[in-house]
């Protein structure tokens, strides 16, 4: 697996850096084309529900709740 990558980004007019495995990066990017809004508008509404966790971890976490979605999807569509 290769090392993480470092994507920069604005939140609350802040810039800040965010560094995930390009795997996740690959994930969070799909997320956005769904949704329809830029990666960097994703990762500020993440930013914004976090709470106290650190974005990184936030970002990994969506990521796979995303992708645990996809895969439940086609099993409920036929029960």
């Amino acid at each position: 697996m290769p090392g993480l990558k470092k994507r920069s980004v604005n939140l609350a007019g802040h810039a800040t850096s965010v560094a995930l495995e390009p795997e996740f990066w690959a994930v969070l990017e799909d997320m956005s084309k769904e949704r329809r809004v830029s990666l960097a508008a994703l990762i500020a509404d993440l930013d914004s529900r976090r709470g106290e966790s650190l974005l990184a971890s936030f970002c990994r976490l969506s990521a796979l709740a995303f992708v645990q979605q996809k895969a439940a999807a086609p099993r409920r569509k036929r029960a």
